[in-house]
């Protein structure tokens, strides 16, 4: 399996950078279901960027790789006036165990890995407004590779999942809804989210990746996507906020869920029951 990604900083520290986007490369191979052979990296910065802090990003990114159990095998580097930096990653999957988008089945139940509010917090701290501690817990967040949840995925069965990154929850979860042709319900009380991030998003830190992706969800599904009117917009909006290196949505089938927790506790992922699959086709986040 093969996939690319690469972004600007979402933090100060180059070292911190460059393994954030190195996790957030590799989780696409995990959303899989696979494991990490090998990647490239892929970066442009401006000319006279200081050689120290471009070294920085590369070992934070192969330092990321070699904890995953691959190799930096090369990569290439642009001039470029907007630093930016990723990694064209190789991974494997037995054909037969692959993670797919189009898995769900009515009745599988669904379990979120990591706790939502990157994106708003990383958006905050560029505008100096998130506190060293927040900005702190969404680094330890976005550091965190889904290796281990995507291993406690493949025991319990699980034949689809996705990981959480620039599309949102909601734009995530749509990408399966069409593939599968059914229905998702998340209960919004059970969503998982990092310290202080739900205050940054009552103060409007929102990315410009939280307003497109709640306009494309709601002209794909039109009144197929149902949001209880009871909720806190804040709360709606970090469903539909961009995540940076965010967890794994997976949908385990019912036979197999009350085994769960238990299957990440142990492998130390993160394991939060969100939601289920239902026959009708659509959206509904409710209370």
């Amino acid at each position: 399996v093969e996939t690319v990604d690469f972004f600007p900083p979402v933090v100060d520290d180059p070292y911190t950078w460059g393994a954030v986007a190195a996790a957030n490369a590799m989780s696409d191979v995990y959303a899989m279901g696979g494991e990490v052979l090998l990647a490239l990296a892929v970066a442009g910065f401006p000319r006279d960027f200081p050689k120290s802090v471009i070294a920085d990003v590369f070992r934070g990114g192969a330092d990321k790789v070699a904890e995953a159990g691959g190799v930096v095998a090369g990569g290439h580097t642009v001039v470029d006036n907007e630093p930016k930096y990723g990694l064209c990653v190789t991974g494997r999957v037995h054909p037969d165990r692959i993670f797919l988008k189009g898995g769900l089945r009515p009745g599988d139940r669904l379990f979120l890995s990591k706790p939502l509010g990157t994106g708003v917090i990383t958006t905050a701290a560029k505008n100096d407004a998130a506190p060293p501690d927040v900005l702190a817990g969404a680094v330890t967040s976005m550091l965190q590779l889904n290796r281990a949840a995507a291993q406690a995925a493949a025991a319990l069965g699980v034949r689809a999942a996705t990981d959480i990154t620039g599309f949102g929850l909601l734009g995530h979860v749509l990408e399966m809804v069409e593939a599968s042709g059914a229905g998702v319900e998340l209960e919004a009380a059970r969503l998982p989210v990092l310290a202080g991030a739900l205050a940054l998003a009552e103060a409007g830190h929102w990315s410009g990746g939280m307003r497109r992706n709640r306009r494309h969800v709601e002209a794909v599904l039109g009144p197929a996507l149902a949001i209880d009117a009871e909720l806190a917009p804040a709360l709606v909006g970090l469903c539909f906020e961009s995540e940076t290196s965010g967890g794994l949505l997976v949908a385990v089938g019912a036979e197999h869920a009350a085994r769960a927790p238990e299957e990440f506790a142990r492998r130390g992922a993160g394991c939060w029951e969100v939601g289920r699959v239902v026959a009708e086709r659509g959206i509904r986040l409710r209370r």
